[in-house]
């Protein structure tokens, strides 16, 4: 009885390996906070670069012909009977035709998407497409004159596609495992965690046409 007292006092009083299970414990802090910061940079970056291409789409947009079918090439005469042509279409109400708004998505092998998705696609996130780009011509009567070219308003979203697909941000490290393993716990997943969802962007400006316009 003595003796396995003795062995039990030893063995109470031995710290061997507590230096490992305290070093399972930083480390996997460790790696939950540089994951941590890898991904989130990651974040930051794709977010900032998002917005940057939604104001370089917006631009190309805007000095390129209508993407959408049904954009007028011309203002049209009003209720106004009595304005000339090469009035302003503020001027007074009706010298100009209002149009409606026009809205469509982006299509792969349109010239003007072409273009603008070899700008900005690098920037996005890989799961993006065309699709998730929204452009709207809106009717603006303090652009253009009467028999000029329809000048529009025209903004560019960063939006989901067609099929309802959001724009997301994919993280690549399993930072709720590591989240488990630092808190002392078993971990209940070794995935990364869910996708975050990229709020929708939209960038507007009036759209440029040098063309001197018909009639006047």
């Amino acid at each position: 009885m003595t003796r396995l007292s003795a062995h039990l006092r030893r063995f109470a009083r031995d710290e061997d390996g507590t230096t490992l299970v305290e070093y399972a414990f930083v480390i996997a802090l460790f790696l939950l906070l540089f994951f941590a910061l890898i991904d989130f940079g990651r974040l930051s970056y794709h977010w900032v670069a998002a917005e940057k291409a939604n104001h370089i789409a917006a631009r190309i947009a805007a000095v390129r012909p209508a993407i959408c079918p049904g954009v007028p090439l011309v203002n049209l005469r009003g209720d106004l009977t009595t304005a000339r042509f090469g009035a302003n279409c503020g001027a007074q109400a009706g010298v100009c035709a209002t149009v409606a708004t026009v809205s469509c998505r982006g299509v792969a092998g349109q010239p003007t998407v072409n273009e603008i998705w070899a700008r900005v696609g690098p920037l996005l996130p890989n799961t993006a497409t065309p699709g998730n780009l929204l452009f709207t011509y809106s009717y603006d009567a303090t652009l253009g004159f009467l028999g000029g070219p329809y000048v529009p308003m025209v903004t560019v979203e960063l939006a989901d596609d067609a099929q309802g697909v959001p724009l997301q941000f994919q993280f690549a490290t399993p930072l709720a495992g590591l989240g488990a393993l630092a808190a002392g716990q078993a971990p209940t997943t070794t995935g990364a965690p869910s996708p975050i969802r990229f709020p929708s962007m939209s960038v507007s400006m009036p759209g440029e046409d040098l063309a001197l316009g018909d009639n006047g």
